[in-house]
């Protein structure tokens, strides 16, 4: 498939903020964007689409907690549609809320496809307060994920956090069991890290949640369900970095690009 019959779907309802500025990122790799309201989706289903996008923002005010509601409602009006996408092998993404979606509704970790109740959640950030800046991240992952098979194993890069829960956690007493086949998967994607490359520790602000092991991104087993915390659209072209205007010639692009670009040459290689 040439690149440029590649089509994504954005998601999208009442609260999501993020949706526009992922529609550029893809856009800017030469590939078909639709930015799909939900009640327009059920209607029209996922089948034209290669790539599904979750983006961040406040889904339904993240009533309840973030990403439940949403969650909820692609179970109850999408099911059949999310388990062809997902047995199809195409990629699915959630950025931020998205990620938090994807907990919720059981598709990550997905350790037998998609679980009947979440196998994880993302609490209230340690601080207690939302979290905005921009982390280091460590690459994880030895090839499993389609969104980050072009970043090397460990690869350090940056991208910004914008939550308020983003902390993962696993049901008490079975972390460390559900981190042990996080790895024998290569399900772990990104770890937050310190600007020297060593992880974070559970140390603020390099771990800007307390989240669990540090992690910050994890897949499913097959690697084509993939969840972040950070935003890899926000950190998608050179100008948007943090520090850009101290450097005589800030690059063209940021590390986010390449968790587009990875994506979008799986598909068009596999389909």
């Amino acid at each position: 498939m040439r690149v440029e019959e590649v089509r994504v779907c954005i998601a999208r309802v009442g609260g999501t903020n993020c949706d526009l500025e992922t529609k550029l990122a893809f856009e800017d790799l030469g590939v078909r964007v639709d930015v799909v309201h939900m009640s327009r989706l059920v209607g029209r289903g996922l089948s034209d689409y290669h790539i599904l996008v979750f983006p961040g923002g406040f889904s339904y005010g993240d009533h309840i907690r973030a990403g439940a509601v949403w969650a909820k409602e692609l179970l109850a009006k999408l099911m059949g549609e999310l388990k062809g996408f997902l047995e199809e092998g195409k990629p699915i993404l959630g950025i931020c809320n998205g990620f938090q979606v994807l907990v919720e509704a059981g598709l990550l970790p997905g350790f037998e496809g998609i679980s009947p109740y979440p196998e994880a959640a993302l609490a209230t950030n340690n601080s207690n307060v939302y979290e905005c800046r921009w982390v280091y991240l460590k690459h994880e992952n030895r090839g499993n994920c389609v969104f980050t098979w072009k970043l090397d194993h460990g690869a350090l890069v940056r991208m910004p956090v914008a939550h308020a829960e983003g902390k993962l956690v696993f049901p008490s007493g079975k972390a460390e069991k559900v981190l042990e086949k996080l790895y024998e998967n290569d399900q772990l994607v990104f770890r937050y890290a310190k600007p020297d490359g060593t992880y974070a520790e559970g140390e603020y602000p390099y771990n800007p949640n307390g989240s669990f092991h540090d992690i910050a991104g994890i897949c499913n087993p097959w690697g084509n369900v993939f969840g972040l915390m950070p935003h890899p659209e926000r950190a998608y072209y050179g100008w948007q970095l943090p520090d850009w205007t101290r450097l005589r010639e800030p690059p063209e692009y940021g590390d986010g690009r390449l968790i587009f670009e990875s994506a979008v040459e799986y598909v068009a290689r596999k389909f």
